[in-house]
């Protein structure tokens, strides 16, 4: 195992193209780091750099103190699992697993081998496959089999590349539990990229979040959610995602389309005297005021709202209310909803609810939110205006503390089940 610390990592292609921008992170020995973004923000082009399949323009690179820039991806013992897989279609499981150990011409024995191939896959639960050929596989079997060739190639680092971006939606879920468990079983340094921010927010000990080759932030998936440094990471995270309406201040209170309400402290000073601003609201910070505690109904803001349609989940009743944005803040918007590859849709709230609510489409609902949840953003920067940087570190922290002793337990279970 080992850490992996980039430099003012940069990135050109022959025709100028910047697709990565400078970018600096350090991964500690062990933890689980997530590479996350739209399509085309340069996630898959940085890790391709640190196994080194693509050349580093400027910037450095280590893998452990080792400075790797000009090794070849041979010599710097990472292991890679693929978006489709990258197996070899002629060759069994246990061939496809030991391949990597074949390559070492001699290095290991063929008892070695059989045994390296037959502990992966008991990870993985590939022993009664492994006779069979890729083509005879499911898509959850392939991806495990891909995993256990990184496995035994005792690697000081996995990467992966978008690897359950081809699974339907229930593998996806299998399968995210089966890479959290190896990973925290090994305890392995892991650099995982994707497009899904559910697999972001559920996998990693951190994730980074890159725009146009940009790394925006760097947090524990809490710290991007409670705490995102701009409109951009605020809008990437969550599910569904955050909801932004323009604000116009006055004096100490914000008119929203939809409702008033009280402006955060200290925030005219920061919007440097703009009369406009965007505000943020999650969905799930919504609820149905019909069903609400008496004494909480006067601790947030209350609002009439024409709903249009809703969508009950079981769980949850999403509702959507259409409202009129500011011209003033309408390109900032429509800006963001591009880099997050949105549609361009109608302007509208979504809001989550409990499923027990009897809202329905046409509705006349009354809505409640707490304002002291509600985050406010720069219109030309999209910096948060209530970002709170001492409760970003102590979340952060917390997720670090959270981290190591999740480990220590992983640890002592392997040792208990070995010892019996």
């Amino acid at each position: 195992m080992a850490s992996i610390t980039l430099k003012d990592i940069v990135k050109k292609y022959g025709d100028g193209y910047p697709a990565v921008k400078g970018v600096s992170l350090d991964i500690k020995d062990g933890e689980f780091v997530i590479l996350v973004g739209p399509s085309g923000c340069g996630k898959s082009t940085l890790l391709r750099m640190i196994v080194g399949l693509e050349d580093i323009t400027s910037g450095d690179l280590y893998i452990g103190e080792t400075r790797m820039n000009d090794r070849a991806p041979r010599d710097r013992k990472l292991a890679m699992v693929f978006q489709n897989y990258a197996l070899y279609p002629h060759l069994t499981v246990f061939e496809n697993i030991a391949f990597p150990l074949r390559l070492s011409k001699g290095q290991f024995s063929e008892d070695e081998i059989t045994r390296k191939v037959e502990s992966a896959a008991s990870t993985l639960e590939l022993q009664d496959h492994l006779q069979r050929k890729p083509a005879n596989l499911s898509g959850g079997q392939r991806q495990r089999v891909a995993m256990g060739r990184a496995i035994v190639r005792d690697a000081d680092a996995f990467l992966f590349d978008e690897p359950l971006s081809n699974l339907d939606a229930k593998l996806r879920g299998q399968m995210r539990t089966e890479i959290a468990r190896m990973q925290r079983r090994m305890g392995t340094t892991t650099v995982y990229v994707t497009h899904d921010q559910t697999e972001a927010m559920t996998l990693g000990d951190r994730v980074a979040v890159l725009r146009k080759g940009e790394l925006q932030q760097v947090a524990s998936p809490r710290g991007l959610y409670e705490q995102p440094v701009n409109l951009f990471v605020a809008g990437f995270i969550g599910s569904p995602p955050m909801n932004f309406a323009p604000g116009e201040l006055d004096g100490d209170v914000l008119h929203l389309p939809f409702a008033d309400m009280p402006a955060p402290a200290g925030v005219a000073r920061a919007g440097g005297g703009r009369r406009v601003l965007v505000v943020g609201i999650r969905p799930e910070h919504f609820e149905d005021a019909s069903l609400l505690e008496e004494g909480k109904k006067g601790t947030g803001v209350t609002f009439e709202a024409n709903v249009d349609v809703t969508e009950w989940l079981g769980s949850d009743l999403f509702a959507y209310v259409p409202f009129d944005t500011n011209p003033d803040v309408a390109k900032t918007l429509e800006e963001l909803d591009r880099d997050l590859d949105g549609e361009g849709l109608r302007t509208q709230l979504v809001v989550a609810l409990d499923s027990e609510s009897r809202v329905r489409d046409g509705d006349t609902a009354t809505i409640w939110f707490d304002p002291a949840r509600a985050m406010v953003f720069d219109p030309e920067t999209g910096e948060n205006l209530t970002f709170d940087a001492d409760a970003a570190k102590e979340i952060d922290a917390q997720n670090e503390v959270d981290r190591k002793a999740s480990l220590e337990r992983a640890h002592a279970r392997e040792a208990a089940a070995a010892a019996s």
